[in-house]
């Protein structure tokens, strides 16, 4: 377990936009560099406890403000899903994509680096494997992932996924493994967003687990 800092940092992308970037490092020098991909309510504060985490095990984690393209500093009561939602599909998917270029470009070691995403985040973070250079992608129940299947990953990847998920049949989980049989896979007793401390969904003992394998994934993919 690392001592950890964090502070903020300014990106930008490709097409001269700026967000703003959440980070947490270790205090020693950090084994990797971590991208936090938010779900659809921002950079919230469960979401900086994330990054913290992943700084107390050695990473630099970097979580940028994605919806800082249509509303900056944006947060969504996790009470209005459909607002979280109207904002995600505002947003050009290469445009996240080229926010988390930034985010790369910006890290400690920019050729050792890894995503992780969430829900919405975690539809992003397979569409990152594909599309960036990365060591690994970890991507927790994200949706939509079947209908960018055409898409091959470039990198390592691990998928946890909720067996009482209504969002995300378990046909569609089979999909994806059919679509990626190399990819590491996850099924826990839970549902959707088991993982956010700050959600009625939160499942203590699948969110732990969860991060343990991630946590192994990432020595072996990025040190």
């Amino acid at each position: 377990m690392h001592a950890l800092h964090s502070d903020h940092l300014q990106v930008t992308a490709m097409d001269g936009r700026q967000l703003t970037v959440y980070r947490a490092r270790p205090s020693q020098p950090s084994r990797g560099s971590v991208l936090i991909v938010q779900e659809i309510f921002g950079v919230t504060a469960h979401i900086k406890a994330v990054a913290d985490a992943y700084a107390m095990a050695g990473y630099e984690a970097l979580a940028p403000q994605l919806f800082d393209r249509v509303a900056p500093n944006l947060l969504v009561p996790y009470s209005d899903i459909p607002l979280g939602l109207s904002y995600a599909k505002t947003i050009e998917t290469a445009l996240t994509i080229a926010d988390l270029q930034a985010c790369l470009e910006a890290a400690e070691r920019p050729d050792q680096v890894a995503v992780v995403g969430f829900c919405w985040g975690g539809r992003i973070a397979y569409l990152a494997a594909c599309r960036l250079s990365l060591r690994a992608a970890i991507s927790y129940y994200g949706g939509g992932i079947t209908a960018s299947l055409g898409e091959a990953p470039a990198c390592p990847l691990l998928f946890h996924f909720g067996e009482q998920d209504t969002a995300i049949p378990l046909t569609d989980v089979a999909q994806i493994q059919a679509a990626i049989p190399d990819a590491e896979f996850h099924l826990y007793p839970a549902g959707h967003a088991f993982n956010n401390t700050d959600r009625a969904s939160f499942e203590p003992a699948s969110a732990a687990l969860s991060f343990e394998r991630t946590i192994e994934f990432l020595r072996r993919h990025l040190g």
